[in-house]
């Protein structure tokens, strides 16, 4: 095996990389759903490969695994498609006012655990693209307690930034547990 001319090219082939394919122009709904697309399955790439691993901790005293950034991000696209632009009433399912950091500290090493983390964020993405693709348009609107009224537009760029700054923590996690690195 020759060496890769760049780190990017040590986890993935950049040439068959299919997040790499979203079209640079067009309309502002299929790019930011094309860009959330690509975040997503950089998460699911990070996690590749890994059972009980998903559960390893960062470094002490931190709680920041690959598993708990699954259940993490489930939560956090239950709450704002779910929750805030579609009004259901639909609680976290990971974490809770008592338990603020459930996401993390139940991310523990049980294939149970993990499988369950899986089949929810798979349930709240497939949620939160029906509801984009149903929707007439971004600047549909939903009231947060936190934000206020925030627009589907506003979500979607948001949720980009989420899973963004959380795939650079699954970047140093997985280089962690098995030397993987790249993109």
């Amino acid at each position: 095996m020759t060496a890769p001319a760049r780190r990017a090219d040590l986890l993935v082939d950049a040439d068959r990389d299919r997040r790499l394919w979203a079209p640079a122009n067009g309309g502002e709904r299929a790019m930011l759903v094309d860009f959330l697309g690509a975040q997503r399955a950089t998460l699911v790439l990070k996690c590749a490969g890994l059972e009980a691993e998903l559960a390893e901790r960062s470094v002490a005293p931190s709680t920041l695994s690959l598993l708990g950034l699954v259940r993490h991000l489930a939560d956090v696209e239950r709450r704002w498609f779910r929750r805030v632009l579609a009004g259901q009433d639909a609680p976290p399912r990971f974490s809770s006012a008592a338990d603020p950091d459930g996401d993390f500290d139940g991310a523990v090493s049980d294939p149970a655990v993990a499988a369950g983390a899986w089949e929810a964020w798979r349930a709240e993405v497939a949620f939160a693209e029906e509801f984009v693709a149903a929707a007439p348009g971004l600047d549909v609107e939903g009231e947060d307690g936190w934000r206020g009224t925030v627009s589907l537009r506003w979500v979607l760029m948001h949720l980009v930034e989420e899973y963004a700054r959380h795939n650079g923590h699954a970047d140093l996690l997985r280089e962690r547990i098995d030397g993987a690195i790249g993109m």
